[in-house]
């Protein structure tokens, strides 16, 4: 049947679509399609080799797609990529160590830092307007502040 759809045997189709998986894996990387792409070349060389038909060709498919996006999955997260900046993406976790000033004096522990910029919400002791603080820390996106020495 595939045969009437497409003037390839059905092995290249699944080699070519294989093929093109992995050009746009190259092009926009994820670490995603790397994995589609090697279903699809399994479901090439297993449809050269064995035959298989219509059905089984989309079955096996699915089947080694599933199974390839769980084992990479899994791979990734027992071998992460270490990043030579791994706060690159995380905003508040970069303001750890910064000397901030206070624009809005606490009360029972809650105020608010200009850092920059920008004005953020913190926690720490009970600090005067102007007073200047150190990032110790976050917490869920509020910043943790101490005295400074």
């Amino acid at each position: 049947m595939m045969m009437d759809v497409f003037p390839l045997e059905p092995h290249w189709v699944w080699l070519i679509l294989a093929a093109a998986l992995g050009t746009a894996e190259i092009i926009m990387p994820g670490f995603f399609l790397l994995w589609i792409g090697g279903a699809a070349l399994l479901t090439g060389i297993g449809t050269l080799l064995f035959g298989f038909n219509e059905p089984m060709q989309f079955a096996s498919f699915a089947i080694l797609a599933i199974v390839a996006v769980f084992a990479g999955r899994r791979w990734f997260a027992l071998n992460p990529i270490e990043s030579a900046d791994p706060l690159l993406n995380d905003r508040t976790g970069r303001l750890v160590g910064e000397i901030v000033t206070v624009v809005e004096p606490f009360e029972s522990g809650i105020g608010r830092v200009k850092v920059g910029d920008g004005v953020w919400s913190a926690k720490g002791g009970d600090f005067t307007l102007g007073a200047r603080l150190r990032v110790a820390g976050v917490d869920k996106g509020v910043l943790l502040v101490e005295p400074i020495g």
